[in-house]
């Protein structure tokens, strides 16, 4: 077993989400992360869903999955060369004496302080598993408050896209 990325491509029509997700959980498959969004085609969304499954697994699940009547395309992303991100914003405590401290630690991970309060910051990082990781571990010193995340966003690199079939 291990994470799979898959890219799916959808009629942006209700019930679709359900539909897709209901077929992982029949199969007994928990979904690590899901992120829907449009894409540049209208009435079209994009699904990037993490299951930790075989490749084999995987494999029927996309072909349950290519049945569905709104399931335009499925890529698996896993093991071509992609850019994979996850959006992820922190609630830390704050005191005034540690400000500074907290500040040079979101620089160094390349994030942004989105809202300050008397005692809390929340703080905005984007970046793959690994370092939202180190940056949560980093955090823990502060007192983190409160996390919530996207779920993993991922492309082809390169020339190569996920696109509605043609037939």
């Amino acid at each position: 077993m291990g994470k799979r990325i898959l890219a799916i491509l959808v009629e942006d029509r209700p019930g679709v989400l359900t539909r897709v997700s209901g077929l992982f959980s029949r199969r007994g498959y928990n979904i690590q992360n899901i992120a829907v969004g449009r894409t540049m085609e209208p009435g079209i969304s994009r699904m990037t869903v993490t299951v930790d499954a075989d490749p084999l697994t995987v494999e029927q699940i996309v072909k349950q999955l290519n049945k569905q009547i709104n399931v335009l395309k499925i890529s698996d992303l896993t093991d071509e060369p992609s850019v994979e991100r996850e959006l992820l914003l922190v609630k830390v405590k704050a005191e005034p004496a540690k400000r500074t401290d907290i500040q040079q630690m979101v620089n160094t991970f390349r994030g942004r302080i989105v809202d300050l309060s008397p005692d809390s910051m929340i703080i905005e990082v984007t970046g793959d598993d690994v370092k939202l990781k180190a940056f949560l571990l980093m955090m823990q010193e502060f007192g983190i408050k409160e996390i919530v995340s996207t779920g993993k966003v991922a492309l082809f690199r390169g020339s190569k896209i996920t696109r509605e079939s043609k037939s």
